[in-house]
């Protein structure tokens, strides 16, 4: 092992470990004596992590995991995918600083985002990282001027009109402007290396990615015709992290398989890179909130205040977090959250009309409505899954105000995975073999067990 992570960093747990468990355990400890300090509880089941790597390496067993920090730039998250040895990819200073801090090397790290801040790309190449990214001239001569020694990737535009993030609105050379741009870096003594390319999160149509790739190829003979040594294809993200998706990753994989094949084929010398960050953590987190405040409303009917007191009421619950904090997928992708109440309800109890709002005092903080609850107290826990994504902030981990709460937890065969990084052999029988939660090899999520947990000293 590469010593990233230890057996400090996180909860060992049972097989077949229950997040909702843990979080029981943690809610209850926090009831009294975190009030008002901690506005969320996140439990991140690390295994489910290596799952997911294991995973990959099947499907796309030529192309290099980057992990994508801003997504999710929690520590365990960081050290667990370090210990993996993926490289990371960063889009600020803050994000190099974090990644270097717990001893990833230089090497390891792309300065993805092709408009930088001088003083960004000043500390890449103070502290070494040498591999950055560009789309245009005025990236192309803030590069030349401080920092001669990079090697660059052209970030080409994609066809991402189905996406849900249109990166290619904001990111990305045309290919009628490539030729130019390849030419202008020749004359400045800038060393391309490579092509990149993002078809933006939530895109329906795998076949965009055959068409980057083919993209990719053409701007690789421009550059060969240019004198260009180019070897590093990347092709960026979008990979769905949650079961259910419109696309399944395994047949995005299949597609880029395919026109690797075609386009870049094995033995071709040209390093396949992917950067990833849903992906990896998505589903690996899930949250508790606590309720703040509540207020029942009863509908507004002049002159009949006799039935108004026998209409059914709506409930207003709020909570300590809000789509200005973790839930700001509801402002950016258009998601729709929905809660688990930590303690389950009785099948007799009343259901209620329900919203849930964040704590800020405008008309947008809106986290979910059209809920049908029963009634709820302040204090009590509503729990969220698939919350790992775009969910935390970098500066809050590097000693800001951090309104959160992470418990990282691993059984021990995912940690006996990790630690050897091996996958079962082929002609294992495991037909009649329970498959745990969080064991690393798991492609599947098939589980033929109840989940178990014994408690471990969590406070």
């Amino acid at each position: 092992m590469a010593g990233y992570l230890s057996e400090s960093d996180f909860v060992m747990v049972e097989e077949g470990f229950s997040t909702r468990d843990l979080l029981e355990e943690l809610t209850l400890g926090a009831s009294q004596a975190t009030t008002g300090k901690v506005a969320a509880l996140f439990v991140a089941d690390l295994g489910a992590v290596v799952r997911k790597h294991f995973c990959f390496l099947k499907y796309l067993p030529r192309v290099r995991p980057f992990y994508t920090v801003k997504c999710n730039s929690s520590l365990g998250v960081l050290k667990v995918l370090a210990e993996l040895g993926l490289g990371f990819s960063c889009a600020s200073k803050a994000e190099m600083e974090l990644v270097q801090h717990i001893g990833v090397p230089a090497s390891k790290i792309i300065c993805a985002n092709p408009c930088k801040q001088i003083a960004q790309i000043k500390y890449a190449a103070k502290h070494g990282v040498r591999l950055l990214s560009f789309d245009n001239e005025v990236e192309l001569a803030k590069v030349v001027k401080s920092h001669p020694s990079a090697k660059m990737v052209l970030c080409i535009a994609t066809q991402d009109s189905h996406s849900l993030s249109h990166l290619s609105l904001r990111f990305g050379a045309s290919l009628k402007s490539c030729r130019h741009l390849l030419e202008n870096a020749k004359k400045s003594h800038v060393e391309v290396v490579g092509v990149s390319f993002h078809i933006g999160s939530g895109c329906p149509d795998p076949q965009a990615y055959a068409q980057s790739i083919a993209d990719a190829r053409l701007v690789f003979q421009m550059g060969a015709e240019l004198g260009h040594t180019m070897n590093i294809l990347d092709l960026g993200g979008g990979f769905p992290g949650l079961e259910g998706a419109k696309v399944r990753f395994e047949e995005i994989a299949s597609v880029i398989n395919s026109a690797l094949d075609l386009y870049f084929p094995e033995g071709c010398g040209v390093d396949i890179l992917a950067k990833l960050g849903r992906y990896y953590v998505s589903s690996a987190f899930t949250v508790a909130v606590s309720i703040v405040a509540k207020k029942e409303v009863l509908p507004e009917q002049p002159g009949r205040e006799d039935e108004t007191s026998l209409a059914p009421k709506t409930i207003v619950y709020h909570l300590d977090e809000g789509v200005y904090g973790i839930f700001n997928s509801i402002l950016f992708d258009n998601t729709c959250p929905t809660p688990t109440l930590q303690k389950k309800p009785s099948a007799d109890q009343p259901l209620y009309s329900s919203s849930l709002w964040g704590p800020a005092v405008d008309g947008c903080d809106r986290v979910a409505e059209g809920l049908w609850l029963p009634k709820l107290h302040v204090g009590d826990w509503l729990v969220f899954d698939n919350m790992g994504a775009y969910t935390m902030n970098t500066k809050s981990l590097l000693g800001g105000t951090q309104a959160y709460r992470i418990t990282y937890a691993m059984s021990r065969l995912a940690w006996e995975a990790l630690r050897g990084q091996l996958l079962p052999g082929e002609d294992q029988d495991t037909e009649d073999v329970c498959k745990p939660l969080s064991c690393g090899w798991e492609i599947t999520d098939t589980l033929c067990v109840g989940p178990v947990f014994t408690p471990a000293s969590i406070m």
